[in-house]
């Protein structure tokens, strides 16, 4: 309990958000079809939250990613709608810029020493300032196409129902592995000497994931099938889960982030980590603006407005420190959901736009003051 208590305090935050919205908007908060439109607006900030955990793990942060994403979905209608580019090939090539834009700052940040805050606040002028050059201040709307699909399609409801059914059986394989390679044999579930309580634990765990895997897909299933996005998503979370946690790139990431001098002392290459923790945000910041852009429908000069500070908050809220080397990408897809719940049911109820931003505030200063409470 001690080991997961923010994780499970967000949990009962989340809770809450909901059931206050589904108080205050009688019940519509909770329907099918604004829990598929939640998710789908959430994606957008969860792409970009699994990147800015990475950064500030590293004891970076990334100020550049709303306007960023913004402008690598303007970059995206611009190749296909103006200059007639295939879908594919504006997807290859709004990925590499994105790279390539994630490069830049992380050269500045990591060769050259200058603070990452002042390097991305710049990116965040600059970016902005591009997107309305290259917008030239007009809305560029989508045909209905694949690219458009990308962020409205939905997954047939059987293909969801077997992937369902794929996911519970690697869910329940990896948690079955992880206990049973641990070293107390207390709470290994295979040990004769287990007692009836860490059973338990190990059968309650196993089945509450599973239901929540289930009763995700179900509620998708009842409006429409799971969302593109969504889909997505879940494929970048799974990968970056596996590179943080069982590469050797994530494990210098948190090592960087944990202590530098240390970690170059040990022979980590800390610049080079720098480095490509950058470009890989440049590469989900491009992903996000495809999706931001294909699910709206349009690329906007204000497009990606705020976006950064959305996808910090769910860093922060979903665990990670700001002091660097702590943080999860599943923590960071809670705190995602988290700050997406807000701003969906705050609209769905009708408040006004100042007390949505004070009410958001207050919620990030609060994550942040139990992040250094539970540091003490």
């Amino acid at each position: 309990m001690k080991t997961h208590l923010r994780l499970y305090a967000m949990v009962i935050a989340l809770v809450c958000v909901w059931v206050i919205f589904t108080l205050l908007t009688g019940g519509t908060f909770l329907s099918t079809r604004n829990l598929s439109n939640l998710s789908r607006q959430a994606a957008v900030t969860a792409i970009l939250a699994v990147g800015m955990v990475l950064v500030i793990v590293s004891a970076n942060i990334d100020l550049s990613v709303g306007f960023g994403s913004g402008l690598l979905g303007a970059v995206a209608a611009i190749l296909h709608v103006w200059w007639g580019q295939p879908i594919v090939l504006t997807l290859i090539a709004v990925i590499c810029l994105g790279i390539l834009m994630g490069l830049m700052q992380g050269y500045l940040v990591a060769y050259q020493r200058v603070p990452a805050f002042i390097v991305t606040l710049g990116g965040f002028l600059v970016y902005r300032g591009l997107m309305l050059a290259f917008t030239k201040g007009e809305t560029i709307l989508l045909p209905d196409n694949w690219l458009k699909s990308l962020g409205n399609a939905y997954l047939p409801p059987p293909v969801g129902w077997v992937l369902m059914l794929f996911a519970v059986i690697v869910v329940v394989v990896r948690i079955w592995q992880s206990d049973v390679v641990r070293a107390d044999d207390e709470f290994n579930p295979l040990s004769g000497e287990s007692s009836p309580a860490s059973r338990l634990m190990f059968l309650m765990k196993m089945g509450g994931i599973a239901l929540l895997i289930v009763a995700f897909v179900a509620v998708m299933n009842a409006h429409k099938g799971i969302p593109i996005p969504v889909c997505i998503l879940f494929g970048l979370a799974l990968a970056f889960h596996f590179i943080a946690s069982r590469t050797r790139f994530g494990r210098y990431v948190y090592a960087v982030g944990g202590n530098a001098e240390a970690a170059y002392l040990s022979g980590v290459n800390v610049r080079g980590i720098t480095l490509r923790v950058f470009a890989t945000m440049g590469a989900l910041m491009a992903i996000a603006g495809v999706v931001l852009t294909a699910r709206v429908g349009s690329a906007s000069p204000e497009a990606g407005r705020l976006l950064e500070l959305d996808a910090i908050a769910a860093c922060v809220i979903g665990g990670a420190s700001l002091m660097g080397g702590r943080g999860s990408i599943f923590g960071a897809l809670l705190g995602a959901l988290v700050m997406e719940s807000l701003n969906n049911g705050m609209s769905m109820a009708n408040m006004d736009a100042s007390w949505q931003d004070i009410i958001k505030g207050i919620v990030l200063v609060t994550a942040v003051g139990f992040d250094m409470a539970s540091r003490r």
